[in-house]
């Protein structure tokens, strides 16, 4: 196999009998996503493109830990305290651009989403046409911790989950095992952890298949039972898709605490962790994106979103609380659900045309 290392050494791309191979290698930080990787993966999608050498593409990252835990928090937490918004909103419109080329890339796309695999993560991942967990994945949209909103089309994808699993996930930033990301959709199949390199050893076999096809021919080969413990989406959709019916935060919480079973209560519990104000920009985005369906108008929309939230003190008070001091204590503001303007949401979330 020969390769040609992308700048910075962060992003490898390697061409080997037709299967061209994107590894984040920054497995120090879980391949967290700096502006540098994105234009390296984005430049090195285009290149492929058009070369014949090249007919399926493989993403997967470095190490054992995680395909990607994200974008780099502490450089976003840099940009909006030194006020420089302008620098995280260029960041992330050739994220959400270089995602919407995964999306429509006109080859097929394997992402291998071994072990952690959270918010950018997502969006290269996630939007791929043949998407594969393994029994150590864990895929989620935590951004609501930190002040934030789901991004990177997480809202579409959260929006398309059925019932309304989408709510849920956004709002408790809930981790899927691989069982309950293929019934979310965020993910096609299992296979095992270690089984990469058998993975790209069946892929010259493969050339000239659609994307489709390749999805079934990977399944078939590779795929094996998500482990047990990995399943409760299905499992809790009764109580999910009637507590999250509610029209806004502060109703699902009631909803919650009036529902006879413990992983609902639960989940009003770790609801209360987040932002008031995340809470009720992520319940208004997914489902401004299920109404739409849209995978573009999901990314406008969020870095709308995005612009509006950095105006407001709960992002750089949520990052400095869960990643800089991590004293897990943040004061949010406001507090309370029931406080949140609502309409100052509804108008960053879907503007009046």
């Amino acid at each position: 196999m020969t390769g040609r290392p992308a700048p910075a050494q962060h992003v490898l791309a390697q061409v080997a009998d037709g299967v061209g191979i994107i590894t984040l290698n920054r497995p120090e930080k879980l391949n967290a996503l700096t502006e540098e990787m994105v234009d390296a993966v984005g430049r090195t999608l285009t290149a492929w493109q058009d070369d014949d050498a090249v007919q399926i593409v493989v993403l997967h990252g470095a190490g054992d830990r995680g395909f990607c835990a994200g974008g780099d928090i502490k450089v976003f937490y840099e940009s909006i305290v030194q006020d420089r918004h302008a620098d995280f909103l260029r960041f992330l419109s050739r994220e959400f651009e270089v995602d919407q080329q995964v999306a429509l890339y006109p080859k097929p796309v394997v992402a291998f989403m071994d072990g952690l695999c959270m918010g950018g993560g997502v969006g290269l991942a996630g939007h791929a046409s043949v998407r594969i967990a393994t029994a150590r994945s864990q895929i989620g949209m935590p951004e609501v911790r930190i002040g934030y909103s789901p991004d990177v089309g997480g809202t579409h994808l959260l929006g398309r989950a059925p019932g309304r699993i989408g709510e849920h996930l956004a709002l408790t930033a809930g981790a899927m095992g691989a069982a309950d990301a293929i019934e979310a959709g965020f993910a096609d199949f299992c296979m095992r952890e270690d089984g990469l390199d058998e993975l790209l050893a069946s892929l010259p076999d493969l050339m000239g298949l659609s994307s489709l096809e390749v999805a079934s021919a990977l399944e078939v080969l590779h795929g094996v039972a998500p482990p047990a413990g990995t399943r409760t989406l299905g499992r809790d959709r009764t109580w999910i898709d009637v507590a999250y019916s509610a029209e806004t935060v502060a109703g699902i919480l009631e909803n919650l605490d009036t529902t006879p079973v413990p992983a609902a209560r639960a989940a009003a519990a770790e609801i209360r962790k987040h932002s008031p104000l995340s809470l009720e920009t992520a319940l208004q985005a997914v489902r401004a994106a299920r109404e739409d369906a849209f995978l573009p108008s999901a990314f406008t929309r969020e870095l709308r979103i995005a612009e509006f939230l950095m105006e407001h003190p709960d992002l750089p008070e949520g990052i400095r609380a869960q990643v800089i001091d991590k004293d897990r204590d943040p004061r949010w503001s406001p507090a309370d659900v029931r406080d949140v303007d609502r309409f100052a949401v509804a108008a960053a979330v879907q503007p009046a045309e």
